[in-house]
């Protein structure tokens, strides 16, 4: 799945299809035979460099791969029975195969966004519509539901408030895909979850501005992405927010 993400990402930029083109070098264009498209083992054995051109393979192809491979690790602990969950009584192997799409769908955008700063509409809004629909099954097969009032109310709380920041601005601090990628993280993630989320995307964005900033490599005006910081935080909060505030709530 890493291995496809990668190939979703660069294509989305390029319009080629996924489907019906075979995988091929970005600089000669020769078409990769099933031995070099082995995640993590044929960029090692390469030497990450390309058989035919020897050009330099990005290391953006074994990163996405490993942490692809770890993300959907986490989801199949997460749901499991006994995991952090919130123990809803639903077939936790639909929860798990929920969260290998959301995963996928939030690598897409990291990565696309922190290379071509925009967050792509063909990704987001199918996340968005998936998300909600899984928020109505477990509304509809646990009857429970605030779980799905949860997830609409962090809808509106966050895709809101970025929404807002749009109109002020004039689209200068953020864009509109800010705004979808805000009602996915409420969707995703329901109440408190969101509040954690966004701290935690703030602080992170904060704190990798600043030292981009120390080491001169933005300007004060410089534009920086904000999807990977939603990205982050979306996923720090589905995988621990209960942790975090079950200890921030003991500390006041």
């Amino acid at each position: 799945m890493g291995s496809f993400l990668n190939v979703v990402i660069f294509r989305l930029k390029t319009k080629e299809t996924i489907l019906k083109s075979r995988s091929h070098c970005v600089f000669c264009k020769k078409k990769l035979s099933w031995y070099e498209l082995i995640p993590l083992l044929s960029f090692t054995i390469q030497k990450g460099r390309c058989r035919e051109c020897h050009k330099k393979i990005s290391w953006q192809y074994p990163i996405i791969e490993i942490i692809t491979g770890l993300l959907f690790l986490s989801a199949l602990i997460y749901s499991a029975p006994g995991g952090s969950a919130l123990g809803w009584q639903f077939p936790y192997i639909i929860y798990g195969l929920f969260l290998w799409l959301i995963f996928s769908f939030l690598i897409i955008i990291f990565v696309y966004d922190l290379k071509h700063y925009s967050i792509p509409n063909i990704i987001v809004l199918p996340a968005i519509v998936l998300s909600l629909f899984f928020d109505i099954y477990l509304w509809l097969s646990t009857g429970q539901f605030f779980i799905f009032l949860s997830s609409i109310i962090a809808m509106i709380i966050a895709g809101g408030f970025f929404l807002i920041l749009v109109l002020i601005s004039k689209e200068k601090w953020m864009g509109m895909g800010d705004v979808f990628m805000g009602m996915l993280m409420g969707l995703i993630l329901g109440t408190p979850q969101i509040f954690v989320a966004l701290f935690f995307a703030f602080l992170i964005g904060a704190i990798i501005s600043i030292i981009l900033l120390i080491l001169k490599k933005k300007k004060m005006k410089s534009e920086i992405p904000f999807g990977p910081f939603l990205v982050l935080g979306t996923i720090i909060a589905l995988l621990y927010g209960n942790v975090l505030l079950g200890w921030y709530l003991n500390l006041i």
